[in-house]
């Protein structure tokens, strides 16, 4: 839905925010948004489970966002002694608990209780139904409940999906939209309540479908195959990595096992990840993931055996087509770049194209399930992932292509590109009036 800047005020004008209160602000989420709120609002209070972890979230916040104000605009607390006078006096209250919920359920209980009947209650729930979390609360709350769900670091990465539940208020909707949008200066895109909402839906196929392949040829050959050039600015087991192997099981499990789509085999979690999680392997988070540092050397992972050695340089795979498609990305050639890729032979640039092609076509063959439009989806790619969006690969390699590179992944072709491929003037896709395409073709 597109709104004229003179409705996006009318409705961030509706309700003042004076006050938010951060659920679990000790964590990563917790802090990052705590510490994005003290941008737009007066005061914003950090609880957690105690005083001291509260505290920790502020001075991570503090370093994080680098503000001055942040401190003067931050009271803390914890879950038993603070929370009642907090939420009484709060106008937003922000929950960002583990993707859990065992964990998330009994606290929206509390909060049920304590909370304002106007106060609004957003999640930051990275894919968990905002109809399953609200089930059995009050209808004040279920009609001030939904899903803002921010990238981590939200002071780095704008883009950010707002999921209503089916009783949410319309303007509620829009006030936090609006709000989001024009105090907190985010990319906002409307979802649906469904497993993973868009980008996490799209993305974790792409990383998971990664993670897969590192048990068939390694981990530094995926993130040689699947890297920078195919339009993406961290390469995907590193993202894994950065993102938190819980995580990253969190969100696949739960795409897998409440959806049944075209790429399901794809979302399911490979088993050696999954003992690994067992046994602490969280990522970056826990100094262990798909690389790890020992001794002051870079060690990456063999998924066959558990086992870390040292990094190499060398290769089976014949990368030397990334040269010719960097030097056309260097020069802003891009659709020159993207064919001499959709050209080069050699199994790494098959796999390559295999996992693009997946990537394009799932995102299309999405629309209409978790968002209403490609654009929607497009614009959490890029401004949420980061990644080039997928119309942005569609526009530049041009439709026929984009049908001849996913046939030739054996994968189904959505109708609206065999549609645009037998065009006389093929339609672009991509509609943004900021984001510059060309970001996203680098070669590194």
């Amino acid at each position: 839905m597109s709104r004229t800047t003179q409705d996006l005020r009318d409705s961030a004008n509706a309700r003042p925010v004076r006050h938010v209160v951060v659920i679990g602000a000790n964590g990563t989420m917790g802090y990052g948004s705590g510490g994005l709120f003290t941008h737009a609002v007066p005061k914003v209070t950090f609880l957690a489970r105690t005083r001291g972890k509260a505290e920790e979230g502020v001075a991570a916040a503090v370093k994080q966002v680098r503000s001055s104000s942040l401190a003067s605009r931050t009271a803390v607390g914890d879950y038993d002694h603070d929370m009642e006078a907090a939420l009484a006096d709060a106008d937003l209250i922000f929950e960002a608990l583990s993707e859990d919920l065992s964990i998330k359920v009994p606290m929206f209980e509390r909060i049920d209780a304590l909370r304002r009947p106007d106060s609004i209650v957003a999640t930051v729930t990275s894919g968990l139904s905002i109809n399953r979390l609200s089930e059995g609360r009050s209808e004040s709350f279920r009609r001030n409940f939904l899903g803002l769900h921010f990238f981590n670091p939200p002071n780095v990465i704008v883009g950010t999906e707002l999921i209503a539940g089916n009783e949410t208020d319309p303007r509620v909707v829009d006030f936090v939209e609006a709000f989001a949008q024009l105090r907190l200066g985010r990319e906002m895109v409307r979802t649906y309540d469904t497993p993973g909402f868009a980008g996490n839906r799209v993305g974790f196929k792409v990383l998971n479908e990664a993670a897969q392949l590192a048990l068939e040829i390694g981990v530094e050959n995926v993130e040689r195959i699947v890297g920078p050039y195919t339009g993406r600015a961290l390469t995907p087991l590193a993202t894994v990595d950065l993102v938190g192997w819980d995580v990253h099981q969190a969100i696949v499990d739960n795409v897998y096992t409440n959806t049944d789509d075209e790429a399901h085999a794809t979302l399911k979690l490979p088993e050696y990840m999954a003992g690994l999680i067992s046994k602490g392997v969280f990522g970056d988070k826990t100094g262990r993931g798909f690389f790890t540092k020992e001794g002051g050397k870079r060690l990456v992972l063999d998924p066959a055996t558990g086992d870390y050695r040292p990094t190499s340089d060398e290769s089976k795979f014949d990368m030397s087509y990334v040269h010719s498609v960097a030097r056309s990305f260097a020069q802003g050639r891009y659709s020159e770049g993207l064919n001499a890729f959709l050209d080069a032979s050699g199994d790494a640039a098959a796999i390559a194209r295999k996992v693009v092609a997946g990537y394009i076509a799932y995102s299309f063959g999405r629309v209409g399930e978790v968002a209403a439009t490609i654009n929607d989806i497009d614009r959490i790619m890029g401004a949420g992932f980061n990644w080039a969006p997928p119309s942005v690969l569609v526009d530049t390699m041009g439709p026929a292509r984009a049908v001849e590179l996913i046939h030739g992944a054996g994968l189904a072709v959505p109708a609206v590109l065999e549609s645009a491929a037998k065009a006389a003037k093929p339609p672009r896709f991509f509609v943004h009036p900021t984001m510059n395409p060309g970001r996203f073709f680098v070669a590194a």
